[in-house]
């Protein structure tokens, strides 16, 4: 079925207009509340699965000129030839389905009873962090992937969830229909120009993905999605060990080789930073309010306020 930016859903005939050519909505032509539903209706997760192929497939065969009816595209300001950058992109989407494993310590993830049962108390106090934030309106997070921290999110206020890979996004709305919630999910690079301004801004371990070089570049982007006042919180890795596979090995220059359990191995950006480079880094980037700290091995957390 073709993208159509304006159109009446095929369930209930609301009225509906998508925000651009990458929402989902527009390709399944189903409007958000019945989308929300599909969880509970088998034609309505019917056509969202195959509006999930349709437009992968439609991104894999190349852009072609959107509809008359639809918004202009994000602007990318990331290098699109950059080998590293699609190298990453084709990790996350090949990753998808074995993503959870890294949270639920099974598998190659899992380190025995000690080291995980710290790693279980840490995630949880990540968790409960970003759950005490004040955040609320309208909400965007970046680099959502599978959508761990998605429902969090969702329940402070509209959250829009942009990745950029369809199959993680899959898994992030069924996360969120499994708790009852609604999101916009969108495929669109994190290094997007930005095509309004929210309340608050998150990313989970996006930050770590970022080159050194880079970083200022990304944080000013940040910056410019945020009203003022608004905030900026995100949630990190730190350089443990046992954080990774078992087999993991060790980052070189910043590159970090990812194998999946099918034995394939990408590259991809692997930028640990501690508090006080993080600090620094935000309130260059013009944040105040700043506060960045660990869960003691595995995580970092920080939040800023948009000056």
């Amino acid at each position: 079925m073709p993208f159509r930016a304006s159109f009446a859903c095929l369930w209930c005939g609301t009225a509906h207009t998508t925000r651009g050519p990458d929402d989902l909505e527009g390709w399944a032509q189903l409007c958000p509340d019945c989308v929300g539903k599909a969880g509970d209706n088998g034609f309505l997760r019917f056509r969202l699965h195959q509006a999930i192929a349709e437009r992968g497939a439609a991104t894999r065969g190349g852009v072609a000129a959107p509809p008359a009816d639809a918004a202009p595209p994000a602007v990318v300001v990331s290098d699109p030839s950059s080998d590293l950058d699609r190298e990453m992109v084709a990790y996350y989407e090949a990753r998808a389905g074995e993503y959870d494993d890294w949270y639920l310590r099974r598998g190659r993830y899992a380190h025995g009873p000690i080291h995980d049962a710290a790693w279980d108390a840490e995630l949880d106090a990540a968790g409960r962090w970003l759950d005490e934030l004040p955040l609320r309106g309208e909400i965007v997070e970046l680099a959502a992937g599978t959508g761990w921290w998605s429902p969090l999110l969702a329940s402070k206020g509209e959250t829009s969830l942009y990745d950029a890979s369809d199959a993680p996004l899959a898994r992030a709305r069924d996360r969120l229909v499994a708790h009852g919630l609604r999101a916009h999910l969108h495929v669109r690079d994190a290094w997007a120009e930005p095509d309004r301004s929210v309340d608050a801004l998150f990313t989970g371990f996006w930050l770590s993905h970022v080159r050194a070089d880079r970083l200022p570049a990304f944080l000013a982007l940040v910056h410019r999605w945020l009203k003022p006042g608004g905030t900026f919180a995100f949630i990190d890795s730190l350089d443990d060990p046992s954080s990774g596979t078992v087999d993991r090995t060790a980052v070189v220059d910043g590159i970090s080789t990812r194998r999946l359990a099918d034995g394939r191995a990408f590259r991809v950006v692997k930028v640990y930073r501690d508090p006080d480079q993080l600090t620094r880094a935000l309130q260059a980037a013009g944040f105040e309010d700043v506060h960045v700290a660990t869960t003691g091995r595995f995580f970092v957390h920080g939040s800023g306020r948009a000056g």
